[in-house]
């Protein structure tokens, strides 16, 4: 075993003994995961067939519903919905081009699979840490088919726009002709910084994708959510990208609890995390970014190099349990960034708790 096996079966073993978690929640072995769905009620049925029916499409009714859509359709994956999402808007505009913030999912995380797949062609309106504005689109100076705008915007920070920014970007874009598509995969905890419902939210955009296991704590999965001539080519698409398995019912009853037991909590989460994030601020030499985070998820920045916050944070959860700010990479010599996500379990903690840990914490750092 290697060096950096061994740290990472001991993090995943600290992990499932820990009873405290701030940023993220405690792992779900096997077992006590299909416990959890044992549990669950409706199960009598047969399993869905190539995810036409069963536990699937009674998902897929439930998440059009939410996002007010005609429809949706259950993918394995985001990846995959994403890019079914761009080649329809394509087909009906008749343009490849897709305008994209350059750090977002589809640039930076999915291998250029709407280029080297699709065959279609990026355009960044702007470089800033923010969604482009009306004037950036205009200035590209060449049409473009499908506005994409990912909704937080995760790698700079998990960033939301205003509601009029957005809404502004929208019309300018469709006053163009294009079509708009939304990278929701964390859209379930936007509702209390935009103060509108879901369907509101969804409402400006063509297409939604929307994740399961990101905030709702599902196995796997995502949907695509639109009108019906996108759900109807979703469908076909999903077959020739090799996304209609023939059973998928682990995946979606998994979601269903998660639409069930915490997206009715996920709004409660940020607004708790409002009185975390002051704490965590505040501890010596720290950075939250943005400085006042639209969702429970953000950036939190230390004046300490990533391997010695690692380690305090593996030392903290095996000597104490506490499972605090995990992850740590290096972002400049001595500077050290994570992401921080402030949900079910971080509802337990008090701002006083956050710092007197928080500073356990800066202290097993500066003595390694």
């Amino acid at each position: 075993m290697t060096d950096d096996q061994s740290e990472l079966h001991r993090r995943r073993a600290a992990r499932m003994s820990c009873k405290r978690f701030l940023s993220g929640d405690r792992a779900l072995s096997i077992r006590e995961r299909l416990a959890r769905l044992a549990a669950l009620d409706g199960l009598d049925v047969l399993p869905d067939f190539y995810g036409s029916d069963g536990p699937v499409r009674e998902l897929e009714e439930r998440t059009a519903a939410l996002l007010g859509k005609e429809d949706a359709v259950f993918f394995p994956t985001g990846t995959m919905a994403q890019q079914v999402a761009l080649r329809h808007h394509a087909e009906r505009t008749g343009n490849p081009a897709v305008v994209l913030h350059p750090l977002s999912h589809i640039e930076r995380h999915e291998r250029h699979a709407y280029t080297q797949l699709t065959g279609l062609r990026g355009l960044w309106p702007t470089t800033e840490l923010r969604q482009p504005t009306p004037e950036e689109l205009a200035a590209l100076g060449e049409p473009f088919g499908t506005l994409t705008v990912e909704l937080p915007l995760r790698d700079p920070g998990f960033l939301l726009p205003t509601w009029d920014e957005l809404t502004e970007l929208v019309a300018a874009a469709r006053g163009t002709g294009a079509r708009v598509h939304f990278d929701g995969a964390r859209l379930w905890n936007t509702t209390v910084h935009f103060g509108r419902p879901l369907d509101e939210i969804a409402a400006l955009a063509d297409s939604v994708y929307v994740s399961y296991y990101k905030d709702l704590g599902g196995i796997s999965g995502a949907a695509l959510a639109g009108d019906a001539a996108l759900t109807a080519h979703a469908r076909t698409w999903r077959h020739r990208y090799g996304g209609q398995l023939s059973q998928q019912w682990p995946a979606a009853l998994a979601a269903l609890d998660g639409l069930d037991t915490v997206l009715p909590r996920v709004a409660g989460h940020t607004r708790h995390a409002a009185t975390l994030v002051p704490a965590l601020a505040a501890l010596p030499g720290a950075r939250v970014y943005p400085d006042v985070p639209p969702t429970h998820d953000f950036q939190l920045w230390l004046p300490h190099p990533a391997r010695a916050l690692n380690a305090a944070h593996l030392a903290l959860a095996e000597q104490e349990g506490i499972w605090f700010v995990p992850h740590w990479s290096d972002a400049a010599p001595g500077l050290a960034m994570a992401e921080v996500r402030l949900a079910g379990p971080a509802r337990e903690w008090t701002a006083d708790e956050v710092t007197e840990v928080g500073l356990r914490f800066l202290e097993l750092a500066a003595a390694g």
